[in-house]
């Protein structure tokens, strides 16, 4: 199995690529237009500088070789989004290429190249009519191309987790539709899935288009070479039309546009998630998808993690930060999270009262129960539920159930309880 990508994110810069339109989400059609956008006759493109450093950036932080000048092309293609019957784009002098990206099992994913171009308008289709809004048309987007490198639904959802989370610390509104094209082949010919509108679809388009390829050698046919689009609401893929060449495209350079020499553009500083949840990892021996999870896209958490790190063991932070972000916290001082973690060591369980009085620097009350009444709780506990004795024989992390349903009605110290629950049970089957 081979699959590979073509991802599409808009950029977040104020004006369009390559003219002066606001990019601002707007509901009133066709307001945020002009001669260029439009592609009126005469009209010549300006290009957006701020799109261009943004662009790099991500070629950098993706491990690509960055080009000193790069070119746009016009890629020739008549549909009703693009006015001017073709889009401007890029092709073999992009802003990066021959980049890598390291996904969650070590494995590395090559960057074929990272270009930019515009976005087309936008069509809104009706039951007998469709509509155009060209509020769109113009928006920067970035388009990284991945060699065929992914080979299962599990590494293409780590290469999607991943490649957000370094988008996330480069500023990019992740929340925006992120759109795709995918390439997926099992036998011979690879079959193109254009168009994928947000992240949950385009697993869920892999996932039908393998099965269905799958479904297609097992019957011993051969899946042919195609272009495929996603049905939403059938969650199904549905032949568009035969696969198109590059040649069909009729790419010719963009004559309105020059070489543009980017050498001396700057790189915008950024945070590299994956090489510190990397760096956490080695340092305190601490699980590393644990730690990416924890900051992938929650840089207070990892400033939280940065300055404390040294001041409590690794293991009582990890765990607050994870108790923030349940509650979601989106500040805590240290007072505060001395107290989180002190409660956490002392094995206290740390439910929302918990956090209130956290919160406010207040002693946090504990009812607990005397080491007789526990086992007196546990021991009426396994009475009205005498199924328990019998399943714990089959089934020892039952103790971990009757412990939690003790430690839901008292504040008790969880590993105090567990520890009398395993003791009490084995006790009770051993008199049995």
């Amino acid at each position: 199995m081979k699959i590979g990508l073509e991802i599409h994110v808009a950029l977040p810069t104020k004006s369009k690529l390559f003219c002066n339109c606001s990019t601002e989400p707007i509901e009133e059609p066709n307001v945020n237009i002009c001669p260029i956008c439009m592609g009126f006759p005469g009209s010549k493109p300006s290009l957006n500088e701020e799109a261009i450093v943004i662009a790099k950036s991500i070629a950098k932080s993706l491990n690509c070789k960055i080009r000193d000048k790069i070119s746009f092309v016009r890629k020739v293609y008549f549909y009703p989004d693009l006015p001017k019957s073709f889009q401007i784009t890029q092709l073999q002098e992009s802003i990066g290429f021959d980049g890598a990206l390291e996904i969650d099992n070590e494995k590395i994913i090559a960057i074929r190249r990272v270009q930019i171009e515009e976005d087309p308008a936008k069509i809104i289709r009706g039951e007998n009519y469709s509509l155009l809004d060209f509020n769109r048309s113009g928006i920067p987007l970035v388009e990284i191309v991945t060699e065929p490198d992914i080979q299962s639904e599990d590494e293409l959802k780590s290469f999607i987790f991943t490649l957000k989370a370094l988008l996330y610390y480069l500023g990019i509104d992740i929340d925006r539709e992120i759109k795709s094209d995918l390439n997926i082949s099992l036998g011979k010919e690879r079959v193109e899935i254009k168009n994928i509108t947000g992240t949950k679809n385009l697993i869920e388009a892999a996932r039908y288009e393998i099965d269905r390829q799958t479904r297609l050698i097992n019957k011993g046919m051969e899946p042919v070479k195609e272009t495929r689009s996603y049905d939403e609401k059938e969650r199904v893929t549905k032949t568009s039309r035969e696969k198109e060449s590059d040649e069909e495209y009729g790419y010719i350079y963009e004559p309105d546009l020059p070489e543009y020499n980017i050498g001396d553009y700057s790189i915008k500083e950024t945070i590299d998630p994956i090489k510190k949840a990397r760096e956490l990892s080695d340092k305190y021996s601490y699980s590393y998808k644990t730690i990416l999870e924890a900051i992938a896209f929650d840089r207070h958490a990892l400033d939280l993690i940065e300055k404390n790190q040294d001041k409590y063991h690794f293991d009582s932070l990890m765990q607050a930060v994870t108790e923030i972000k349940r509650f979601k916290l989106n500040e805590i001082d240290d007072t505060s999270l001395r107290i989180l973690i002190e409660e956490i060591e002392g094995g206290f369980q740390i439910d929302e009262d918990t956090i209130k009085s956290i919160v406010k620097h207040e002693k946090v009350r504990h009812d607990e129960l005397e080491s007789s009444r526990i086992d007196d709780e546990i021991r009426k506990f396994i009475d009205g539920n005498p199924e328990v004795l019998k399943r714990y024989v089959k089934n020892k992390k039952l103790a971990d159930y009757v412990a939690g349903e003790i430690i839901k009605r008292y504040k008790s110290k969880p590993k105090e309880v567990l520890k009398r629950t395993i003791e009490i049970l084995n006790s009770m089957i051993n008199q049995n």
